[in-house]
């Protein structure tokens, strides 16, 4: 299963997820950083993103901070 490196920034305007020049990924998120509202939308928007179910999305390391590991189906 591929692990995506993500840079979630949350509070944004919209949602997006978009990929970094160097084979990183930005995640805007509309969700504040609170009670893991923004982890929650950071899901769904990668399982929204890459066509899987949210339940087959899951944060390997960085729950609590901006640079988070996310592993998706293949």
């Amino acid at each position: 299963m591929p692990i995506l490196q993500v840079k979630a920034k949350p509070n944004s305007r919209a949602a997006s997820l978009t990929q970094q020049d160097d084979g990183t990924w930005l995640a805007q998120l509309k969700s504040p950083p609170v009670d893991g509202k923004a982890n929650t939308e950071l899901v769904a928007l990668v399982a929204r993103h890459f066509g899987c179910k949210k339940a087959q999305v899951t944060i390997k390391s960085g729950a609590g901070s901006r640079l988070k590991r996310v592993e998706i189906p293949d």
